[in-house]
């Protein structure tokens, strides 16, 4: 039988699918606050973001100048109405009308106006007034939207804070402060019925500060440690994103809403804070945002959601010097306001992000692929080739495993295979699981030996892994 030689054009489409693939599954936004007085102007941030695989930016109002600079760029914006605007969107649909047609109208479709959020963390705000008012308010800007023929691209929604629960450890006994359970079910049944996310506000940083232990920070950071057990689950923890987000699963579940989706608000980590604030650190803010991206790039999703990432807005874009308090709350930024240069490197720029990596495969496979017009003979090789796979050496700890399969689906490669449903699903563990991940990383990395190391956790290996049903990728070494 003749060998079937793939065509550049086969090439092309088959690898600008991938792309599309990896860039619909991503969703990396960023929370861009305006409490201060040495911000970029508009358009220069824009640009920035542009630069970097960020899609979707949260603002705190409807600033125009913003929604105007981000208009054809094909980035997500959301919106957000005051909490102080709350009782006159609630008590008259024409107020509702009238701010739906300024901040949302007067920029469509230029502008990708994605997600109204009604208020901000109002419910804890303890105004019981405001906190009556959010629904109806809510209902009236979903109207006026209706009216618009908006309703089916601009949801709307509101924002919380963690503290709406009452109880978070165990993630699987995450519940909600019943105190405010009747006017959650209101909300979340707005939520169902629309298809808009409840949208919350892990962040844990806070969660290390009320507990400064080592174990702690390392749980925090995604890197290695023990786990945390919930027993109700048979569930080994391993960082505690996914731990949050999963307490409100549980709570949301608990409620009889298991259809809402949870979309992260804002997280992030402070790089600077004063001598009493622990953790604040460039290495810590570096690990955690990085770490995190690297998870949600991985589609792992968390242990009550398999394989699908949860939507997260990283907190935050820039330094906002005129927020009150401790240093911390000023030092959040992952760009510089004055020269736009990175704080740290997180891998958000659009050359180290999963869909350029799958450009530039692209391209060396198209030149690899293309033969001149009249070809040069090839001499075959007499010598040996060996084949080699990248495999997970022995003892190593759950924790190692899995940084070692998010950082690696984390760079682009097809992790779609051991998602449930793959063909490499089974065994569903996380030692084979990390260690597809870790040869395919190492095959579509040019197979250089620094490729199969994770931290001295993997080794090169003469034996195929392969299973019935499941092929491991095997080159030669």
């Amino acid at each position: 039988m003749a060998a079937f030689r793939f065509s550049g054009t086969f090439l092309l489409l088959a690898l600008l699918l991938l792309v599309n693939k990896a860039k619909s599954q991503l969703f990396i936004g960023v929370n861009y606050g305006q409490v201060a007085d040495n911000l970029p102007s508009p358009s220069s941030t824009a640009k920035l973001l542009q630069s970097t695989s960020i899609q979707k930016v949260r603002l705190y109002g409807s600033d125009p100048a913003i929604i105007k600079a981000l208009a054809n760029t094909g980035i997500g914006i959301v919106i957000a109405t005051a909490n102080g605007d709350i009782p006159a969107l609630a008590s008259d649909p024409n107020f509702a009308k009238t701010w739906v047609n300024a901040n949302v109208v007067a920029y469509n479709p230029s502008s990708k106006i994605i997600l109204v959020n009604v208020g901000n963390e109002v419910i804890m705000s303890g105004d019981n007034n405001l906190i009556s008012q959010l629904l109806p308010a809510m209902q009236n800007i979903k109207n006026a939207l209706d009216t618009a023929c908006l309703g089916d691209k601009v949801k709307v929604s509101t924002v919380h804070s963690m503290t709406l629960l009452k109880q978070s450890e165990p993630p699987s006994s995450g519940i909600f402060d019943p105190s405010y359970g009747d006017v959650l079910k209101g909300l979340l049944a707005f939520n169902n019925a629309t298809g808009s996310p409840f949208a919350i506000n892990p962040y844990p940083y806070f969660a290390y500060r009320s507990d400064p232990r080592p174990e702690t920070l390392a749980f925090c950071l995604f890197q290695q440690n023990p786990g945390r057990f919930d027993a109700n689950t048979k569930i080994n923890y391993m960082n505690m994103f996914d731990a949050q987000v999963d307490a409100v699963r549980s709570a949301l579940d608990a409620m009889g809403f298991k259809n809402v989706e949870i979309v992260v608000a804002e997280t992030g980590w402070p790089y600077k804070g004063d001598s009493d604030e622990v953790g604040a650190s460039i290495e810590n803010a570096k690990a955690y945002n990085g770490n995190l991206i690297a998870h949600l790039r991985s589609m792992a999703g968390t242990p009550l959601m398999p394989g699908k990432s949860v939507n997260t807005y990283l907190f935050a874009l820039y330094d906002e010097n005129l927020k009150p308090g401790p240093t911390t709350e000023r030092s959040f930024g992952l760009f510089k306001s004055e020269d736009l240069t990175m704080t740290y490197d997180v891998g958000l720029s659009k050359s180290n992000s999963p869909v350029r990596k799958l450009q530039l495969l692209l391209i060396n496979s198209i030149n690899q692929h293309t033969s001149p017009v009249s070809p040069s003979p090839v001499t075959p090789s007499t010598e040996p080739k060996k084949s080699a796979w990248c495999v997970p050496k022995t003892g190593v700890s759950d924790a190692q495993l899995q940084a070692s399969l998010d950082y690696a689906c984390g760079q682009g490669i097809d992790c779609g295979p051991i998602q449930p449903g793959g063909a490499c699903f089974e065994p569903n563990t996380l030692a084979a699981h990390a260690a597809y991940a870790m040869n395919l990383y190492y095959q579509t990395s040019g197979q250089n030996p620094s490729s199969c190391d994770f931290s001295q956790t993997a080794m090169l290996s003469s034996n195929n892994p392969s299973t019935n049903g499941c092929s491991f990728p095997g080159g030669s070494s």
